[in-house]
């Protein structure tokens, strides 16, 4: 058989097999079984209902772009010690956070685990932050009402400071 007998018969062999994959969604959608043959292939995430009454932007806004708030508040918390901001992880735990569970990651149905897990992608914020809000509003470094109250940062600070001062 010629080249080009063999490149005409893989053609018409793909073109007949994109018309019956037409013909068969196509009868799909008159059934209205694609639904449910869409969702068995991949399990579409579960989103609990936030706390709040509105999120801090378009949830279209923040599906896209949630990451990048986050490295920038990221930066500006470590390098520049805001904290109080608009795009905080905290802030956004605080909200997110699981009725049932109280956290953001523990459970498949959890609102950052979710979609995370429909997009094949890895969690690393919590490796170092808390996947749960806090039960106190009270920074761990500083002081529950202990006699001689002061922060522990700042005792930290000083201890620092003596450190450098000595020979």
């Amino acid at each position: 058989m010629s080249r080009l007998a063999v490149f005409f018969v893989r053609a018409v062999r793909q073109v007949i097999g994109a018309a019956l994959l037409l013909t068969a969604s196509h009868a799909a959608l008159a059934d209205g079984t694609s639904a449910t043959v869409a969702a068995g292939r991949v399990p579409q995430p579960v989103i609990e209902a936030a706390r709040g009454d509105k999120c801090v932007e378009d949830p279209a806004f923040m599906r896209r772009n949630h990451m990048e708030l986050l490295k920038h508040q990221r930066d500006d918390t470590v390098r520049g010690g805001i904290r109080a901001a608009k795009y905080s992880l905290k802030a956004c735990i605080e909200c997110h956070a699981s009725k049932t569970s109280g956290s953001v990651t523990v459970a498949s149905t959890n609102f950052c685990q979710s979609c995370h897990s429909y997009a094949a992608v890895k969690i690393d914020c919590f490796e170092c932050h808390a996947n749960k809000p806090p039960q106190t509003s009270f920074h761990p470094l500083v002081s529950h009402g202990e006699p001689g109250g002061q922060p522990l940062s700042l005792q930290l600070r000083r201890v620092v400071a003596q450190q450098q001062i000595k020979p």
